[in-house]
């Protein structure tokens, strides 16, 4: 399954860097995050993505300190 969120991140740069943290996590099929739009797209199966979106948040946090997904 697919889905969109919000997020926050402060440069195309980083959200670059992010989306590749992102598509590391074992379990996501696809992942791209847009600094334009401010949106991460992720598809995974429907019942991994509670924990797939604590993983994102570490991930881009690690990354991008000021990153934020709105859940």
């Amino acid at each position: 399954m697919k889905k969109r969120f919000n997020i926050e991140v402060d440069c195309a740069a980083c959200a670059a860097k992010v989306e590749r943290a992102i598509c590391e996590i074992p379990g996501i099929k696809s992942a791209s995050v847009s600094f334009v739009t401010q949106k991460l797209s992720l598809e995974a199966d429907e019942s991994a993505f509670p924990a797939i979106l604590d993983e994102c948040l570490k991930a881009g946090r690690k990354v991008e300190p000021g990153f934020e997904i709105e859940f």
